[in-house]
């Protein structure tokens, strides 16, 4: 499904009564939500609203141009959020080395947490947090019967979906 967004602009100054006055450029994206039942019609149109301001010169960089720059931005602002929430919270210490490793492990957990994710179809856009919890910190048990990894998980556990499309997907047999 193709997801069609607007974008306009219009000049806006901030602070105007006060000694710090800046104007920008205020650049709305609007996008349709697409979060209804495809069985009842719609009334009428949803819009989800994204503004932002820029300081950037019109000449250099259009609105759709300067939409683009600011969403690549909130994605890897969002990456940094879940980095820090999560294993940068805890840098070891005050050693060079000993963090430069840190920072190494954690961003091959957020990348291996990111393919878990992916994998289960469902959490693609959760945050890390959200991952976590739902498909790795899981109450579950491990048997090996006959030498076949079978996984006991918790009765009306409320996300074994996700959890067994990952686990089908990692252990294909």
């Amino acid at each position: 499904m193709a997801v069609h967004a607007e974008v306009a602009e219009t000049p806006y100054t901030a602070y105007a009564d006060t000694d710090h006055e800046i104007t920008a450029r205020l650049i709305v994206r609007r996008v349709r939500d697409v979060n209804h039942d495809p069985d009842q019609p719609e009334l009428f149109p949803l819009w989800r609203y994204h503004p932002f301001l820029t300081d950037t010169d019109p000449a250099q960089m259009d609105t759709a141009q300067a939409d683009v720059t600011h969403r690549q931005h909130a994605i890897i602002e969002t990456v940094l959020s879940d980095l820090i929430d999560g294993p940068l919270a805890h840098l070891p210490s005050g050693l060079f080395a000993a963090n430069t490793a840190w920072v190494v492990l954690a961003a091959i957990a957020h990348n291996l947490l990111r393919a878990a994710a992916t994998l289960t179809g469902t959490l693609r856009a959760a945050r890390g947090a959200t991952i976590r919890r739902k498909i790795i910190n899981v109450p579950a048990r491990l048997a090996r019967p006959q030498r076949r990894p079978r996984l006991h998980l918790p009765a009306r556990w409320p996300h074994t979906g996700p959890w067994l499309t990952l686990w089908r997907n990692v252990f294909q047999t």
